[in-house]
């Protein structure tokens, strides 16, 4: 690195640290994200041509990490319409064309997948990286399903994002962050439910309480093969994975 380098890193640095501990932003963040999901706002966007149904800065958060990573493969409980499948198999994509990785494989895991969904993910030009998975994502032989495909893989990326309940998410980070490879990331989705106002949440079987992100604190507290990556959180702010982007450090 260059000296105008190092010096545009250690700014960074001091500016994601002063939005992690500026306490007007904090406020103003947990507002608009409290109305953002009353409103539905990670609804409206598409990955080449599916609907993703994320916010556009965890996307961006995921670009870094898969960029930083190359993994061989990328595991993600909960298929929804298939667009954060075909997001990963499209940065795959671009990792071999840009630093020649070969292969790379996306393990999508649902309970349901609907058949015009499926349809629609085998359709896409991307859909030769992604392998589809019927089944509880806690269910011992669906895990032992994607044990296998993950295979002998060197350098791993985990996604959790399907049932938001404290027991499943607990269950699948029991089943799946072992997966993780060394210095990688298991990302659990919507933690934050926990800082979530009731109106936001609905009528749903998780809420404060009961959520990914308890889940996430009951497994740290099992383990300590993972760290959270709080500056990721800092320099992020507007994210459904607050306190969920967890490294592997052992």
């Amino acid at each position: 690195m260059t000296s105008t380098d190092i010096a545009f890193a250690q700014q960074r640095s001091e500016l994601v640290a002063e939005l992690g501990s500026n306490e007007t932003m904090a406020n103003l963040t947990n507002h608009w994200l409290g109305k953002a999901q009353e409103l539905g706002y990670s609804y409206n966007f598409d990955w080449l041509g599916l609907p993703i149904i994320q916010y556009p800065q965890d996307i961006v958060a995921m670009q870094e990490l898969i960029w930083k990573l190359r993994p061989e493969v990328v595991v993600e409980t909960g298929v929804a319409r298939g667009g954060s499948l075909i997001f990963y198999a499209s940065m795959l994509e671009l990792l071999q064309t840009c630093t020649g990785t070969s292969g790379g494989r996306v393990i999508g895991i649902d309970i349901d997948i609907r058949e015009p969904n499926r349809k629609a993910i085998e359709a896409h030009p991307l859909s030769r990286r992604i392998d589809l998975v019927q089944g509880s994502s806690i269910d011992p032989a669906v895990v032992a399903q994607v044990g296998k495909l993950v295979g002998d893989a060197k350098r791993v990326l985990v996604c959790l994002d399907s049932n938001h309940t404290h027991d499943h998410v607990l269950e699948e980070l029991r089943a799946y962050a072992p997966m993780t490879s060394l210095g990688s990331y298991c990302v659990v989705f919507d933690t934050l439910v926990e800082h979530l106002p009731d109106e936001a949440i609905g009528d749903r079987p998780w809420g404060r309480g009961n959520n990914p992100l308890t889940a996430v604190k009951a497994y740290l507290a099992e383990t300590d093969m993972f760290e959270t990556d709080k500056a990721l959180h800092d320099k992020l702010q507007i994210s459904v994975a607050r306190e969920g982007y967890l490294r592997r450090c052992k």
